[in-house]
């Protein structure tokens, strides 16, 4: 866990927990609360492929090898999987799920800023049956074109299965793309294929493979992927406000975005996707049915709009509130 960078951070965590329970996407059937005690600061999120209704999660720092199951539907731990065969976990970040049926975990993260030599992705099965057990997990070495980076955020393409990693970096942030296979022997190199214009925390595929998403703690972003390419859209995805946000994937048919932020019993919300940002296969399908503008979410605009404003008007008054007290606080001494 690490400080948010700016005044304005501080602001909105003054300002959160007036606004925590007005948000209307805690009241969605799709947003939920992790109830285990033990995830208190989940950095990743990844929606299984194996079972319904399930997302992987872990800690980011000093929990050791571990990986968590969280039913959606009643936020309890179904399963922690203890990884074995691999070293010692320095700073895990990221969760994906690959189109090969296997959970990749992101060691990545870098709290010097960049100095590490080389990094990890864990590499293991999907459980068939959920419940806490130890697996065998592959290990991959990850050295960066260029030199070391600090990220947080690893995603798996669902067609392709390539690996791709966004650095965290405000001024020369990056997408890196990993080799057509990795290998567990020797060195993995990721390369740079596109500059990324924000403090990245996490990112996910869509389904389809058509849509990227990237989140830092104040924005994000989505792509359209063509030619194994981002191509940023004008349209920006709704972005709740949290803790720390440090999480996101798409929800399994992509028409929802899942936001995840470290915290105990923290809760991850979902804020419905449209036009532009609907991924090609959700979009036809919403079509096909009939559902038209943001399909079986079509109704949530409207409310989204005023809790949007709603967030804004509690985060400028908690800066607000927060500049004042500094400025008199200077004034004395």
């Amino acid at each position: 866990m690490r400080p948010l960078p700016s005044l304005l951070g501080a602001a909105v965590l003054v300002a959160l927990p007036a606004a925590a329970p007005a948000a209307a996407d805690d009241d969605s059937p799709s947003s939920f609360q992790i109830k285990d005690s033990r995830i208190a600061e989940s950095s990743g999120l990844a929606v299984s492929r194996a079972h319904p209704g399930v997302y992987w999660t872990h800690n980011d720092s000093s929990d050791g090898p571990y990986v968590y199951a969280v039913d959606s539907r009643t936020g309890k731990t179904v399963a922690r999987i203890a990884m074995r065969g691999i070293g010692s976990p320095r700073d895990v970040e990221a969760v994906s799920v690959g189109p090969d049926g296997n959970v990749y975990v992101g060691d990545i993260g870098d709290n010097l800023g960049g100095q590490w030599s080389h990094v990890w992705i864990y590499r293991f099965p999907e459980p068939k049956k959920l419940r806490d057990m130890s697996v065998k997990a592959t290990q991959f070495t990850v050295q960066y074109q260029g030199g070391p980076r600090n990220a947080e955020a690893m995603m798996v393409h669902p067609k392709t299965g390539k690996v791709y990693i966004a650095s965290k970096s405000e001024e020369d942030g990056g997408l890196y793309q990993g080799p057509d296979t990795l290998s567990p022997s020797g060195v993995n190199v990721f390369r740079r294929i596109a500059p990324i214009d924000m403090e990245v925390t996490d990112g996910a595929f869509a389904p389809d493979g058509s849509r990227l998403v990237l989140r830092g703690y104040f924005s994000a972003a989505e792509y359209r992927w063509r030619g194994g390419k981002p191509q940023e859209l004008d349209e920006e995805p709704g972005l709740p406000l949290q803790r720390q946000g440090e999480a996101v994937t798409f929800s399994p048919d992509g028409g929802t975005l899942m936001y995840g932020t470290e915290g105990r019993y923290s809760r991850v919300s979902a804020e419905a996707l449209d036009g532009e940002l609907l991924p090609d296969a959700t979009a036809k399908e919403q079509r096909k049915d009939g559902g038209g503008k943001g399909g079986s979410h079509a109704g949530s605009e409207e409310k989204d709009s005023g809790l949007t404003l709603t967030k804004a008007a509690l985060t400028f008054a908690g800066a607000m509130v927060l500049f004042l007290g500094a400025r008199r606080l200077f004034r004395r001494r």
